[in-house]
């Protein structure tokens, strides 16, 4: 864990637990993480083991049943694994309707809406609707649409599951050339450990029934995280690892 105080964090979470009832099971366990501003970090583990509930608590979308946390900005945006564009809008539509909800100007809206889908290299393609788009468009889109609400801190949970290898490493490579970018603090959920290697600066891993942080590995520098590097290699062996113990704890 870091040792900045809670004040530096972007998001601060103490001593989480949560229950979906009060006699129901416990889904996190005294969770405890901090996360720096700019910070990518990926929280990884098997289905079940409470990444998305965390997730949405960190959203505000949960409510801890016990513990406190913090996101330093106030709010944050969050970014699902279905882009949920609306079909009757163009791309450019979608986004300017996040630009709406939060109070742009509409003679400002359609250029920052170019802007945002500039940045995720899909300015020309703003007036086709979606089922005009690609899987990997329509989250591109989905990711502008984010970046459009203006919050600090980037919530993804498993944007990328549904799509193919290869569509899902061009989005490896777009997310983090806009998290460069624009400097936002990113918090990834995925299953995946080559995807968790390839993207975050810190990795946290989470075990089963109930969510615990049950280890965590920072990755230094672009390179450890290349995928056909050595160091990542060995990094994803090591951590699939871990996964698997886990996964054999909670069958046990």
């Amino acid at each position: 864990m870091t040792d900045r105080s809670p004040r530096d964090s972007a998001i601060q979470i103490d001593a989480v637990s949560k229950r979906f009832s009060p006699t129901g099971p416990l889904v996190l366990d005294n969770v405890t993480v901090s996360i720096e501003p700019g910070e990518f970090v990926c929280l990884l583990g098997a289905s079940g083991c409470g990444k998305s509930t965390l997730l949405n608590i960190i959203a505000g979308l949960e409510h801890p049943s016990s513990g406190t946390l913090t996101v330093a900005s106030g709010n944050a945006a969050v970014m699902f694994q279905d882009a949920s564009l609306l079909p009757w809008l163009t791309a450019g539509r979608n986004v300017e309707l996040a630009l709406r909800l939060r109070g742009v100007p509409r003679a400002r809206r359609r250029s920052q809406a170019l802007e945002l889908l500039d940045v995720v290299n899909l300015a020309d393609a703003s007036h086709k609707r979606p089922h005009e788009l690609s899987g990997g468009m329509r989250q591109r889109v989905a990711l502008a649409r984010s970046l459009a609400q203006d919050r600090e801190v980037l919530l993804m949970d498993e944007p990328f599951a549904a799509l193919d290898a290869i569509t899902r490493d061009l989005l490896h490579e777009e997310l983090e050339r806009v998290w460069r970018e624009t400097g936002r603090t990113i918090v990834f959920v995925t299953h995946n450990v080559r995807e968790a290697v390839r993207l975050g600066q810190r990795v946290l891993l989470m075990s089963s029934r109930p969510g615990r942080i049950a280890n965590e590995w920072r990755l230094n520098g672009r390179e450890q995280r290349r995928l056909d590097s050595s160091e990542a290699s060995l990094l994803s062996d090591e951590i699939t690892e871990h996964l698997r113990q886990e996964i054999r704890r909670n069958a046990a």
